[in-house]
């Protein structure tokens, strides 16, 4: 049996059948009936036009006192199966006996509700309509010349709901509706999870990432293409713009927030290279795009600070200083995108009323926030889980878990010469890390390469105070550790936690006192997918 009932009433053009097809398109558990079809069933050769449909139920009323509806509704519920959760939509009922049969059967599921509108605009609405597949009355004067669509008035006074439909837009009406029928929850459900990044960036992200793809139903990704995150397969991707559990995931929608910053040219040829489709991949109108000169006017900045020029910065900066009509181009004005364009908030929205789970993939770290990070050494962001909520237009109390990223060693992108890329607190050389891991010499300073830009890394020790720093931001509820095999080339082997070695051990400990929460993700290493991730969630 259905969880509700929405019983429509109210004069023919007052919306009735444009709320019901609002309604099926925007809430996957809500099923229409509709009387005009059972009276179709129940009397087959009755003609295809409004005098005879409303003749041939008053006929019906009064055999039944109004109990054919009910009746119609038992029969529609058994023969499609309709669960607990659906709801089910009644257009329409005309007289207040077949509201009454309704409500002694299904009691407080019932939920009525009475879209009015003033007599002119009825109509108004009544001369433009389309009909489809009824022969209409030609003026809007011989609907009401019949007593029980007269009378249609008066179920206004025992109605749950009213909506006056010449006050609201069709929209309007289908969020009053489905608010009354408490389709977007009663609550604000925490179903998102936040994935960001507690160093310089590079810790690891997309790995980890796409290890947990498939535990959702939506991936969001916000930043822009100054961030690469690697993915491990034959050869290993790399994502600027889609979220990295893209392919791992393929079942999952795809957002890409309004916060995010767009350069076309490499956002196509992620889309084309992973297979894409329109039905999957969403992108906000009000993203930002990145134009040629944008790229251009960042040259300057890689020379300075090692910044990786790709235009985020400096388009972000347009979008603040040019909101004169035509200056700035957002994702809504690129023929390319027009397949793909849906606010942000509409999908989220569906997602949330179907409980749905969501991974929202934050980019760099949360040492290169432009607000928190040791400026002018930072990005054009803020990538705090703060920040990464904002651009993707959730609120903080949808989030459900904060993983926080690190790595064992963080890095920072080389120093242009003679300038430096940003401070870190102890600076150290890939020799020495190769040194004390006993990992192959030379192999780290060749690997530990930028994703976006190809660029060698810096290397420190590990920040304490900055993980402190961190976590105060961001308030994680797990911490992900990533490339312990640099501790040790020995963890490479480790399938459990107590095959680490007891110097890693008592590292993640240290982690997790100093962030005050647990190391539920530890990565031992880049390549063979899953089994190189000791996964220690209780989650």
């Amino acid at each position: 049996m259905a969880e509700q009932i929405a019983v429509l009433s109210g004069h023919v053009s007052s919306g009735k059948t444009t709320l019901c097809e609002s309604l099926a398109k925007h809430f996957k558990n809500v099923s229409v009936f509709k009387t005009g079809d059972y009276i179709k069933t129940l009397e087959p050769s009755v003609e295809a036009s409004r005098r005879s449909m409303q003749k041939s139920g008053e006929i019906l009323d009064e055999k039944t006192r109004g109990t054919w509806v009910r009746e119609g509704l038992d029969k529609f519920m058994r023969e499609h199966g309709l669960g607990d959760r659906s709801i089910l939509v009644v257009d329409a009922v005309r007289i207040r006996e077949q509201i009454v049969a309704i409500r002694k059967a299904y009691g407080s599921r019932v939920v009525h509700i009475h879209l009015d509108a003033p007599k002119g605009e009825l109509e108004r609405r009544y001369k433009s309509r389309k009909h489809k597949g009824i022969e209409e009355f030609k003026t809007y004067k011989e609907v009401l010349k019949n007593p029980t669509e007269k009378k249609v008035v008066e179920l206004k006074k025992i109605a749950d709901v009213v909506i006056d439909t010449k006050l609201c837009t069709e929209e309007d009406v289908m969020v009053k509706a489905a608010s009354h029928l408490a389709l977007y929850g009663r609550e604000y459900l925490r179903l998102v999870d936040v994935l960001i990044g507690g160093q310089y960036g590079s810790e690891g992200k997309g790995h980890i990432a796409s290890y947990l793809a498939r535990e959702y139903d939506t991936l969001v990704r916000v930043g822009g293409p100054n961030a690469g995150h690697t993915v491990y397969s034959e050869p290993p991707i790399v994502f600027h713009h889609l979220p990295s559990g893209s392919l791992k995931a393929p079942d999952a929608k795809l957002l890409i927030g309004p916060g995010a910053v767009i350069y076309i040219p490499k956002l196509m040829e992620e889309v084309n290279k992973s297979w894409i489709g329109v039905d999957r991949l969403f992108i906000d109108p009000q993203a930002m795009v990145i134009s040629e000169e944008d790229r251009e006017k960042e040259k300057g900045l890689v020379q300075s600070m090692g910044s990786t020029g790709q235009g985020v910065g400096a388009a972000a900066a347009r979008r603040i200083l040019g909101r004169d009509p035509g200056k700035v181009k957002l994702a809504r004005d690129i023929r390319e995108l027009k397949p793909f364009l849906c606010e942000s908030c509409k999908v989220l929205e569906e997602a949330f009323t179907n409980k749905e789970r969501i991974l929202l993939e934050g980019t760099q770290g949360t040492g290169l926030s432009l607000y928190h990070g040791n400026y002018p050494y930072v990005t054009s962001r803020d990538t705090t889980v703060a920040g990464c909520l904002a651009e993707a237009g959730i609120s903080p109390s949808r989030t459900r878990k904060v993983i926080m990223v690190c790595r064992t060693y963080p890095i920072r992108v080389e120093s242009p010469k003679g300038r430096t890329s940003g401070p870190m607190s102890q600076e150290i050389s890939w020799a020495e890390v190769e040194r004390r891991s006993k990992l192959s010499k030379g192999s780290l300073s060749r690997k530990e390469r930028t994703s976006t830009t190809e660029r060698r890394r810096r290397v420190g020790e590990f920040e304490w105070a900055s993980l402190r720093k961190a976590a105060s931001l961001n308030a994680p509820t797990d911490i992900a550790l990533t490339f312990v095999d640099y501790i040790s080339s020995e963890n490479i082997k480790a399938r459990r936690f107590e095959q680490l070695t007891r110097e890693t051990i008592h590292f993640i400990e240290e982690v997790e006192r100093v962030a005050s929460a647990p190391v539920s993700l530890i990565s031992t290493r880049f390549k063979h997918g899953n089994r190189s991730i000791i996964d220690r969630r209780a989650w």
